[in-house]
């Protein structure tokens, strides 16, 4: 019988390694960005040195051990730890005689894989071919000879080189429109969000520690529509590009905004950063960020420091946080704790959602009280004001004028006090 089923990519990885500490995490991470990609990896090799060839990136005799070894174990691809030049590329596809890609276009062909939204669509195709353009090159082995598309369906003299400098560039301008004009219409459903003044929260970090999860948690238990609104879950790595947006009514009245955001991991290509502000200006306008960490990685410091910078280079430095340590199902500790703005949890456990959605109460509801005011019919406009400016609990419409529970904040309760009862 003939095996129609596709075989995955065989992939070596190797890295080079200046003396840095993380070095073992970073190759760690890598293999799961491999993985994440559908490849198989056969094997890894790193080089101890004092700073790469600037030509080839590895040494001489690294290349041809990698290449003996990489041939033995019949892997297709050579991925390597960092981003690398074109003639870094180049030179190590003639050399090895295998096809050679960096993090970034790993990290990129992940992102072309996840993206379902037009928005993200557009971005990641954008980072792609920013990255794409200083790499154009006729081949000049038998290899790929045109960078760019998908890993699943490039093979050795696959097609020649097709986009030329200036093609490319009309493409990143077209992209560029078309992406302005879908950022103004996802600024347009903020708007709305905003104007009502109910507050926002945005979960945050690194890839595949539980932030979907936890959305899906508070939704179950405070949504009665959870199923419809159930965002999709899975374990690996950039599972979910698209912001999800849900508003969450908790049983006291209390309503946030939750948007569950891209993921954060090592290295991210800038370009894709770029990219990427839009989509993440959810986390900009938030009032209070979730960074959710996996308590179970042994990385853990490193991821948190992953997701810190990545923050600190979308310009958000002072919004309040909570640190929110997931999957503590899978430890010894008792759970759920509460530690000043600490929290170890578990997404799954509905005693940790509540104790969660507790912490976020005392945080973005602390100074504000519920009243109940007497709005007279023909005051329209503080009506409208108090739909935009404050969170309306309860409403109805009377003789006498319009009932509401509303929850005011201290200078609300000043600006609004001759409507209170």
């Amino acid at each position: 019988m003939i095996n129609n089923i596709p075989q995955p990519i065989k992939a070596f990885l190797a890295g080079v390694n200046l003396n840095d500490p993380n070095f073992d995490y970073y190759m760690t991470e890598l293999t799961n960005l491999a993985t994440a990609a559908n490849l198989d990896v056969v094997g890894q090799a790193r080089q101890n040195a004092t700073q790469v060839v600037t030509s080839t990136y590895l040494g001489i005799g690294k290349i041809n051990e990698i290449k003996n070894i990489a041939h033995g174990l019949k892997a297709q691809v050579l991925i390597l730890n960092d981003e690398l030049s074109p003639m870094q590329i180049r030179n190590l596809e003639k050399l090895t005689k295998l096809r050679v890609i960096d993090r970034t276009e790993l990290i990129l062909e992940i992102f072309a894989s996840r993206a379902r939204t037009k928005q993200a669509q557009l971005q990641v195709k954008l980072a792609k071919l920013q990255y794409e353009l200083p790499r154009l090159h006729p081949s000049e082995n038998n290899l790929d000879q045109q960078r760019g598309g998908s890993l699943a369906n490039r093979g050795a003299g696959e097609s020649k080189l097709e986009l030329n400098r200036r093609t490319i560039g009309k493409q990143i301008a077209a992209i560029k429109h078309e992406l302005e004009h879908v950022t103004k219409q996802e600024a347009i459903k903020a708007k709305r969000r905003n104007q009502n003044q109910i507050p926002k929260v945005a979960l945050v970090g690194y890839t595949n520690a539980g932030k979907s999860t936890t959305m899906n948690g508070l939704l179950t238990k405070f949504s009665q529509e959870n199923g419809a609104k159930q965002v999709f879950v899975k374990n690996m790595l950039f599972a979910t590009l698209d912001t999800s947006v849900r508003r969450i009514k908790l049983n006291n009245n209390f309503s946030f905004i939750l948007s569950d955001t891209v993921g954060f991991i090592s290295k991210l290509p800038h370009n894709l950063i770029e990219s990427f502000k839009a989509t993440l200006q959810e986390v900009k306008d938030a009032d209070l960020l979730i960074n959710v960490v996996d308590a179970t990685d042994p990385n853990m410091l490193q991821t948190i420091h992953t997701t810190q910078a990545v923050l600190a280079e979308i310009g958000i430095k002072d919004t309040p946080m909570i640190t929110a340590y997931n999957k503590a199902d899978k430890t010894e500790r008792d759970y759920p704790q509460i530690e000043g703005d600490n929290l170890l949890y578990a997404a799954t456990s509905q005693a940790s959602i509540t104790v969660l959605a507790q912490l976020i109460t005392q945080h973005l509801f602390a100074a504000s009280q519920k009243v109940e005011l007497l709005i007279p019919l023909t005051a329209g406009k503080i009506l409208s004001q108090l739909h935009e400016q404050t969170q309306i609990i309860d409403e109805e419409y009377q003789s006498d004028g319009v009932h509401l529970y509303a929850r005011l904040t201290p200078d609300k309760s000043l600006q609004f006090k001759k409507y209170i009862i």
